[in-house]
């Protein structure tokens, strides 16, 4: 059933409609409306769709189904139009996008759309969506024995993993580099009991966790940041790649994302699946500051900050200093990282590193050394300093600084 004449019938009402530029492009598509709805759905061009809003047959919408294409791209303007339309009527939206850009895709949900599907449809995905805009909204947040039961199993508890963040206060002062390392050097930290680590790469933008170790980014990771409401622990364990069959990565999408597309539910939601399933979780994080770091920063139980011994680093501490104070927000959990410390002998560096701390009021908890070109030289070839060049000073640090941490970790679960 996909001609307009069809869109009025005698016999019952038309429940939905397909909206697309050629709905015969996407078959898999009339295939499911048709299990879903049987006779009682239509199809409309992009032209004829707000107009038909508007006619006495729409009243009994209750979805549109928006299929479109990378070719359908040039349209944002009247598919956005269309969608604020249908939502103006009451009648909800579910997007089905192919090759469509994470920019052009993102825009559209910003305008209301309710559901979105990747094409080809995964089986029962389009029913599945129509599900999820037939469930009641409750008015109250009502808790009952039923409801509560997954939201304990969802809450952190004494066997949740230790999850360590570490956030670049200016671009080049070695974050990935660390959070790699480090997630590296806890997972082989032990090699008698090896912890479960997961690194986590939450910049959408220019995440190079993917680069640092050679792994591939899926196509997984965009489709789970587009749903994270219907993720189970299956879709995210699909969405990790293994590093040597002892590091789990969940990388950075593959393509260029806003940071905004992610709110700080999505946020919570991936960190609590990781968090039941590991026992380190490391996010490296984006340097800029964005709606859902405090959301990290509340999970996690040491947000390591990165900087250099120089004026933007230090400008830079003063300023999320004081907007994480302004917020109340855990300032004691911060540990500032100093990144190309000064060697040994150097005291001259000794004491500018003191002067440093004393001028921002904080407390420089770990200098690590210059590392030189291995550390870039490690990362084009996606290796771990550990693999290397393990004799690296820089990588001594980082494995004394794992170490400390799990026997710390391992006290507390003893004396627990």
């Amino acid at each position: 059933m996909t001609d307009n004449e069809t869109l009025q019938t005698d016999l019952s009402p038309v429940l939905a409609c397909t909206i697309s530029r050629d709905v015969q492009n996407f078959d898999l598509l009339i295939e499911d409306m048709e299990a879903a709805l049987g006779e009682q759905w239509g199809d409309l061009g992009f032209t004829e769709a707000k107009a038909f809003f508007n006619q006495p047959e729409a009243e009994a919408l209750e979805f549109v189904a928006i299929a479109i294409d990378e070719t359908d791209e040039e349209k944002l303007v009247m598919l956005g139009e269309i969608i604020e339309t249908a939502k103006q009527k009451g009648i909800k939206v579910i997007l089905i996008a192919e090759d469509v850009s994470p920019a052009a895709l993102h825009q559209l949900l910003r305008q209301g759309a309710d559901e979105f599907v990747p094409y080809p449809l995964p089986e029962n995905e389009l029913q599945a969506a129509i599900d999820r805009l037939h469930a009641p909204e409750p008015s109250e947040p009502v808790m009952t024995q039923a409801a509560a039961a997954p939201m304990a199993h969802s809450a952190p508890s004494n066997r949740d993993g230790v999850m360590l963040a570490v956030h670049g206060l200016a671009g080049g002062t070695g974050a990935t580099t660390f959070a790699v390392n480090l997630a590296w050097e806890l997972a082989i930290v032990d090699k008698a009991n090896p912890p479960k680590v997961c690194l986590i790469d939450l910049d959408l933008q220019y995440g190079s966790v993917a680069t640092f170790l050679d792994l591939p980014r899926r196509e997984a990771i965009f489709e789970l940041w587009s749903d994270t409401e219907s993720m189970d622990d299956d879709v995210f364990k699909q969405a990790l790649v293994s590093y040597e069959d002892k590091l789990s990565v969940f990388t950075a999408p593959s393509e260029m994302l806003p940071l905004d597309l992610i709110s700080s539910s999505d946020v919570i939601a991936v960190l609590d699946h990781a968090r039941r399933h590991f026992d380190y979780v490391v996010i490296d994080m984006p340097s800029t500051m964005v709606q859902w770091t405090e959301a990290v920063l509340n999970a996690a139980q040491i947000y390591f900050a990165t900087l250099e011994l120089d004026m933007r680093s230090a400008q830079n501490a003063l300023r999320v200093k004081r907007a994480l104070q302004a917020e109340d927000l855990p300032i004691e959990k911060l540990r500032y990282v100093l990144n190309r410390g000064p060697k040994f002998t150097d005291l001259n560096g000794k004491s500018r590193v003191k002067r440093l701390a004393d001028s921002l009021d904080i407390s420089i908890e770990v200098q690590l050394p210059d590392g030189g070109k291995p550390v870039t030289q490690g990362a084009d070839h996606g290796l771990p300093l550990a693999n290397a060049a393990a004799k690296n000073p820089l990588r001594k640090e980082i494995a004394k600084l794992a170490s400390s941490l799990h026997e710390l970790g391992r006290d507390e679960a003893e004396a627990a």
